[in-house]
Formats: structure tokens, C-alpha cells, sequence
């Protein structure tokens, strides 16, 4: 299959070497210029758990192939589109002219809804997954990630198309597990206020690798507090019950052993450690306590952290 990873981001990169070593033909599209300032090849230093529980290193000089142009008539098969949240309109807007006869799979972690962020993707072409990888590029240039088993897939309330079960098995032959869900505008929804209510913590200590069983127990319950602004989205939660078990079960327990994963356990340390865009994490937060505020939700943990993401700008 041929694939164009748009942008060379660190999920982009990441996926877009597992999927070479699958045999796929792999570009990045880049906007004019980069090419240049990139180089021809990315140093690689990877911890693939794909196989290993604890990992199997990769370190190595990854020659790859980029474009800065991408016309309409292109032969791509697949595009994997996988950006910060807050620039994910501006992509799609730009991608939407430019898919051609290629699935789009919509990588990525948003928080406005599924088809309003796609509105400009023809939506017969959109397949809908969330990574499970992370890490960030160095000062150095290099790319220090975790590359774990499990690949987030799942629709919006149908089966899966022809097109997004060949996606699907794209990542299959590549090594990973598949996990599915129906109801993932619920499931984005969750993952992000996830991330909003660890973050008020990470972004307080620096590191989301250094935190305290004491820091977790406040972003678990800051989590929780999260959780009715999921639901007045319209979201069941019953149907993720499974996904919530960490943040919802007995504290004293979930605590501890969230804090030994995020900080001990290696693939998700290399995540955690080598995460480089503090921007990122602020503007979940923001985006976040701006929703509670406009549904007259209450969320006093994230309030209460307002002064170590409000300050930032997203441009």
C-alpha cells in the first residue's frame, strides 16, 4: 500500500517507520521548505513493545521520503492525518481538495465534534483510530518514542466500511493489536478529559514521569470532576466502562500503581519523559475548562490549576 503520513510529527514518524518495515510504501508530505531543514533521514531511538512487554530498542538512521506538494491526481492509498488538536481544522481544511481516491485516517486527539472537525474529508473516506505511541524529537533532532501494541479503531455508531476495515488491517500486518470501539466521538471525548485531568498535575511538576502517587490520587479526581462535562456532551458513559476503570476505581489503588506505569514502567517513561510540545498539554486544558464553562459544568481541580496553562498562546 502506499501511504502518506501528513506532516512528520512524532506519531507520524513513529507509525510511518513501523508501517515501511510492513512492506507499505511510505512518504511525508511537508509544507514548502521543510524538506531541507529536515534532512533525509530521521535518527530513530525507539522502544518497540510490540512483541516485548518492556520493549525492544531501536536506534538507527532512518532514511525517508518526503513531499512538499499534493495534487488531487495523486496514488496515494492511504493518508494518515495525525496533528496538534488545535491545528487539525486548518489541516483538514488544506487535506480536503487533496484526498483524491485515497482513505483518510483521522489520527488524532480532538475535542470539537468528530463531523465538524471533518467537515471538509469527504466522509465516505474517513476512517476514525487514535495512536498508542509517544514521545518527542530532541533538541538534537532525534526521535526518542515508544511504540506500543494496542491502535485505538472505531466508528461513529455503524460497522466499519470496506475502507476502514482495510485500514485496519493495515496496522494488523504491521504488528499491532486492534482495539474497537462504536461510540468514538465518546471515546475522544474521554481520552481527552483524561489528558486534561492528568495534566493538571504534569504541567504543575513538569513531567507527567515525576509524579507523586499523591499527584495521580488529585489528577484521578480532577478526572472525575471531568467526567459529568463528557456526559453533557452527550455521551453515555456506560458504554466505556472499561476505559474508565483506572480513573474510576478505588483511589488508594488506582493511585499507586498509575504513578508506578507513568513513571516506572519503561515504554510508558520513554513516553512520558521525551514528550517535547508543553503547549499541547496547556491547550487541552484550556480547551477543556472553556467547555465546562459554556455548559455551566463545575470543575474545581482544573480551575484550580488555571494558572499553569491560561498564560500560553496557541500561535
Amino acid at each position: 500500500m502506499k501511504i502518506l503520513m501528513f506532516g512528520r510529527g512524532v506519531i507520524s514518524a513513529t507509525y510511518g517507520w513501523a508501517l515501511e518495515r510492513a512492506g507499505h510504501q511510505v512518504e511525508f508530505y511537508v509544507r514548502p521548505g521543510r524538506t531541507a531543514a529536515y534532512g533525509e533521514a530521521i535518527d530513530l531511538d525507539l522502544l518497540d513493545t510490540r512483541r516485548r512487554p518492556w520493549g525492544k530498542r531501536v536506534a538507527e538512521r532512518w532514511s525517508v521520503r518526503y513531499r512538499e506538494s499534493l495534487e488531487p491526481d495523486h496514488d496515494f492509498d492511504l493518508i494518515v492525518l495525525s496533528v496538534q488538536h488545535y491545528n487539525f481544522a486548518e489541516a483538514a481544511a488544506f487535506l480536503g481538495p487533496r484526498v483524491g481516491g485515497a482513505t483518510v485516517l483521522v489520527f488524532n486527539n480532538l475535542w470539537v465534534e468528530p463531523l465538524t472537525a471533518t467537515e471538509h474529508l469527504p466522509a465516505d473516506q474517513v476512517a476514525w483510530g487514535f495512536p498508542g505511541a509517544g514521545g518527542g524529537f530532541g533538541d538534537d533532532g532525534a526521535l526518542r518514542a515508544a511504540l506500543l501494541p494496542v491502535v485505538f479503531f472505531g466508528t461513529l455508531d455503524r460497522p466499519p466500511t470496506a475502507r476502514e476495515r482495510a485500514v485496519r488491517q493495515v496496522f494488523r500486518g504491521a504488528g499491532f493489536r486492534i482495539r474497537e470501539n462504536s461510540d468514538f466521538r465518546g471515546w475522544l471525548s474521554i481520552h481527552f478529559v483524561q489528558n486534561a485531568g492528568l495534566h493538571t498535575q504534569s504541567l504543575r511538576r513538569g513531567s507527567l514521569s515525576t509524579l507523586t502517587p499523591g499527584d495521580v490520587r488529585e489528577a484521578i479526581l480532577a478526572i472525575r470532576e471531568l467526567l459529568p462535562l463528557v456526559e453533557a456532551r452527550g455521551v453515555d458513559l456506560r458504554r466505556h466502562r472499561t476505559d474508565l476503570r483506572p480513573f474510576t476505581a478505588p483511589v488508594w489503588l488506582a493511585a499507586p500503581a498509575l504513578a508506578w506505569l507513568l513513571g516506572r514502567f519503561p515504554p510508558m517513561r520513554r513516553v512520558t519523559q521525551a514528550h517535547a510540545n508543553p503547549e499541547e498539554l496547556r491547550a487541552i486544558c484550556r480547551d477543556t475548562l472553556a467547555e465546562a464553562r459554556r455548559l455551566g459544568v463545575q470543575v474545581p481541580r482544573l480551575e484550580a490549576a488555571e494558572p499553569y496553562f491560561a498564560a500560553a498562546s496557541t500561535t
